[in-house]
């Protein structure tokens, strides 16, 4: 098959690697540098090091020829880059069915990615999300991986999930599109704060707790906007939280690690490096349980400490001390 990822960071490249195999698949990088770095080392020095892409991956920076040709697209920028891309993809009339690895909520508008994409190709495009528990560095060295692809079409989802299918990186067919996207967005304000938790010390019977009762919220924020419940138990839901959460190369766990520390959000992200999808995701996932009358205890608190409004150990005490309540799910 005919592959262009859109987007040379970390997971473009690390997608690049695993597809390269039994696929003929160009990597369009918006960063200049980037591609000459790809193209003479077949190192991504800047986003992704360490990891060699194979010479039969083609690295284009001219985004009507990476396009070109293409029986299917896989975006591969952070949730803020997914409108530009796919605004591009309009303006060269690049109508391929289409998927991205992006999770969260647009900022400002709280829209999943798929209705930022229906908004802009409109309702006749086919398109849907990859996603499940997967770090980027796991995929580009062969580490068994299995995630979730659900899309607008059901039978492109289970025929791009056979395409796609490969012994080290196994894909599921799923029906559920908000669902898979509700998960693989809220799980990380859920990682944030057991970054958080772990950081303060307070041990494993509270991650325990924090990650069941964090599920409970992604599901009940979920089935609101019209997701399956059952979708939560699977790879984009449980195990893409599970992940996240207690995975030492999770970003955003790494974020409440260091918001534990006391150290201050904008020193966190410019050591980080690199995109959290987490910390804006929060500050959309709180509003958006508002508006909607959820109640999203952890979530809230995760967004008031983002926002300066706590302090860690501050939204801390404040979950322990509400009100005693049978358990709802």
């Amino acid at each position: 098959m005919k592959l262009t990822l859109l987007g040379a960071g970390a997971w473009g490249t690390a997608l690049s690697i695993a597809f390269a195999k039994g696929n003929d698949v160009t990597l369009w990088s918006r960063e200049a540098d980037v591609a000459v770095d790809l193209q003479n080392s077949r190192e991504n020095k800047r986003f992704f090091p360490g990891y060699r892409l194979p010479d039969s991956v083609r690295v284009e920076t001219d985004f009507a020829l990476a396009v070109a040709g293409a029986e299917l697209l896989i975006i591969a920028t952070p949730i803020a880059g997914l409108r530009p891309t796919v605004e591009h993809l309009k303006a060269v009339a690049c109508r391929v069915p289409l998927l991205w690895v992006c999770k969260g909520f647009e900022a400002g508008s709280g829209k999943l990615a798929h209705q930022v994409v229906g908004d802009i190709l409109g309702a006749d495009a086919v398109f849907g999300a990859l996603s499940g528990p997967s770090f980027a560095e796991e995929v580009a060295s062969g580490q068994p991986t299995a995630v979730a692809l659900a899309a607008n079409n059901p039978a492109f989802a289970r025929e791009a999930a056979r395409s796609l299918h490969a012994t080290r990186l196994r894909i599921y067919a799923n029906d559920d599109l908000v669902g898979v996207e509700v998960g693989g967005a809220v799980k990380n304000v859920l990682a944030i704060a057991t970054g958080v938790c772990d950081g303060l010390g307070l041990g494993l019977n509270s991650r325990a707790a924090l990650m069941t009762r964090g599920l409970a919220e992604i599901a009940r924020l979920g089935v609101a906007l019209g997701a399956q419940r059952e979708t939560f138990m699977g790879l984009a839901g449980m195990g893409d939280l599970i992940l996240t959460c207690t995975g030492d190369l999770s970003r955003n766990r790494r974020v409440g690690l260091a918001l534990a520390e006391g150290k201050l959000l904008p020193q966190i992200l410019e050591e980080l490096g690199h995109v959290a999808e987490g910390v804006y995701t929060a500050r959309e996932t709180d509003r958006l349980a508002r508006e909607l009358g959820i109640e999203m205890p952890i979530s809230s608190a995760v967004a008031a400490v983002l926002d300066g409004r706590l302090s860690a150990r501050q939204a801390l005490e404040q979950l322990m001390a509400r009100d005693p309540k049978e358990e709802a799910v």
